[in-house]
């Protein structure tokens, strides 16, 4: 959203010759452009939310930990998944968003593919409408569709690290060997080194998934909007 301070109210006051804008215009000129890129601001302070709380895990020291005793490397393999996948999030808000702008504005250019939709829209009749209407709506299911995908492989990590924590655990518990107190250290270390595996790649797994899906979750939304708005857009076109 761009706006201009130059076309923005001027308080009473005048400071060394400088004009001062008002919250109020700011907030005005914001909300008569609200259409735009509103799929993006929502995306970055969702996730800026969730990159705080993450920052402050980190404080706490949390983060440390998980990495000193992922032996197995496989918390480092489910957030390079989980990075991917919201980049690719990323990109599709973008995309999505600007696709929504050029429905909602005066004249889409017919040289974007949301304006060669809205003229096949206008130009065809109900059953071609229909058909190309089903069309869209499987093309931006299928543009998001890899998203929802990678937060689900966070879960299937998340689950393959609880088993091979499990592994671990058991590897190192000898029955033979329990009456030897000389073992029982050895013993009890291994499981501490294979349950925390477990528990810690399932929680990294769990809550990089549900941070993945929030955010698929709001590209869906602004993926069943933009279809919606094709659509109002194209049969106002049509009955005009």
């Amino acid at each position: 959203m761009s706006i201009s301070f130059a076309d923005i109210a001027v308080s009473p006051g005048v400071r060394h010759g400088r004009r001062q804008a008002t919250w109020p215009a700011v907030i005005a000129m914001a909300s008569s452009e609200g259409h735009r890129y509103l799929l993006v601001l929502r995306f970055v302070l969702t996730n800026a939310v969730a990159a705080a709380l993450l920052a402050a895990a980190w404080a706490q020291g949390w983060l440390d930990e998980i990495v000193r005793t992922d032996t197995t490397h496989l918390c480092a393999v489910i957030f390079a998944v989980f990075a991917l996948g919201l980049a690719q999030c990323a990109r599709r808000v973008v995309q999505t968003s600007r696709e929504l702008n050029e429905v909602q504005s005066a004249g889409p250019s017919a040289a974007t593919r949301t304006g060669q939709l809205l003229r096949r829209l206008t130009r065809g009749d109900a059953a071609d409408r229909s058909e190309l209407i089903g069309a869209v709506r499987l093309s931006l299911a299928n543009r998001i569709a890899g998203i929802r995908h990678a937060a689900n492989a966070l879960v299937m990590l998340g689950l393959i690290g609880t088993v091979l924590g499990f592994i671990i655990a058991l590897s190192g518990v000898d029955a033979d060997a329990a009456g030897d107190v000389s073992s029982v250290g050895p013993m009890v270390s291994s499981l501490v080194a294979g349950m925390s595996v477990a528990l810690y790649t399932t929680l990294v797994g769990s809550v990089l998934n549900v941070w993945l899906m929030v955010n698929y979750r709001l590209l869906e939304g602004g993926a069943i909007k933009l279809v919606t708005a094709i659509v109002e857009r194209g049969q106002a076109d049509g009955r005009a």
